[in-house]
């Protein structure tokens, strides 16, 4: 069975047509799309508007996706291991020990290489 979309979206619906709630929809897709006025009180919006609307602002705003065969750029740039990362504080006292003497090494390095 074909399925048509109408071309046609009422405000209430074209915030979740484009992913967002009200509030959202208002402040960054309702100034700059045509409203289209009908009866008294209706709004309503041309869905090509809002998908060039949502094409520029993917384009000024997304990121690339996952690369194919490969790590995503910015845990190529991580320098840390992913997996030893925990969160909260350490309470082991060697821990803290070995952290400051990583510290105190890399301070030395950069104050050496300037």
């Amino acid at each position: 069975m074909l399925m048509i979309q109408p071309r046609i979206i009422r405000l209430k619906d074209a915030p979740g047509y484009l992913g967002m709630d009200k509030n959202k929809f208002n402040e960054l897709v309702r100034p700059f799309v045509r409203e289209i006025r009908y009866g008294l009180q209706s709004v309503a919006f041309d869905r090509l508007d809002l998908d060039a609307w949502i094409d520029d602002y993917i384009s000024r705003n997304g990121r690339p996706g996952k690369q194919k065969g490969g790590k995503p750029p910015w845990r190529e740039r991580s320098q840390g291991s992913l997996s030893a990362a925990r969160y909260g504080t350490s309470r082991n006292a060697s821990e803290e020990e070995e952290f400051g003497k990583a510290v105190e090494q890399a301070i030395s390095r950069k104050q050496n290489n300037t």
